[in-house]
């Protein structure tokens, strides 16, 4: 089923979906005397997805911590949604190392991972590149600037700091400053809802492998 932790959008149908899927173990516990017993499940993905905010939604209350950032759920808690469901909040888990840089960038640009371990101005610079060259007119309408064909990630990240007016003595752009600031602009979706793989990535996931 899909939803929207953020909106609430599909999640009230979630609680009933579960029990539809698990109708004839709930039966099961009711036959055996286990009336009331909660249905239980664990929600796992990687940090910063939105794991305990969908929790919150579910519940109808502030129940996990939730902020936007990785790394806040630091332990397993268990949050009674309702009279039959318990969700177990976990901390966001990733893979012990990243097969290509492809699938790390794209984690660090949703903030799954830490911004202090990253350099955000590089991080930035291939976010604006990739987002200037897939979705043009979204970057040309939040930050006011031209995409000449053939300009670099950094020139990009410039004119943007420029346009906003981020500058440090002397004039120059602040990129440090707006390399934050894109970032969590594009985590919170201020610039629309985008999706970073496509099929043609898939496609070059699979020629790659073929090649190997």
């Amino acid at each position: 089923m899909e939803c929207d932790a953020k909106t609430g959008k599909g999640v009230s149908q979630f609680s009933n979906a579960v029990r539809s899927v698990l109708e004839h173990k709930i039966a099961a516990w009711r036959e055996k005397g286990m009336v009331g017993r909660p249905v239980k499940a664990m929600v796992v993905g990687v940090p910063n997805v939105g794991k305990s905010t969908f929790i919150n939604k579910v519940a109808g209350r502030k129940s996990a911590k939730a902020q936007d950032r990785p790394g806040v759920t630091r332990g397993k808690q268990w949050v009674a949604v309702d009279a039959g469901l318990d969700l177990l909040d976990t901390p966001g888990i990733l893979w012990p190392k990243f097969e290509d840089e492809r699938t790390g960038m794209y984690l660090a640009f949703t903030g799954a991972v830490k911004d202090e371990i990253m350099d955000t101005e590089r991080l930035a610079s291939k976010l604006i590149s990739l987002l200037s060259a897939r979705y043009p007119e979204a970057v040309k309408a939040r930050y006011k600037i031209d995409l000449p064909e053939g300009s670099s990630g950094w020139a990009l990240l410039e004119k943007a700091a420029r346009k906003r007016g981020f500058l440090v003595s002397g004039g120059e752009p602040d990129l440090g400053r707006m390399a934050i600031v894109l970032l969590d602009e594009y985590r919170g979706g201020k610039l629309g809802s985008f999706t970073l793989e496509t099929p043609e990535d898939l496609n070059l996931e699979n020629t790659e492998e073929d090649a190997t």
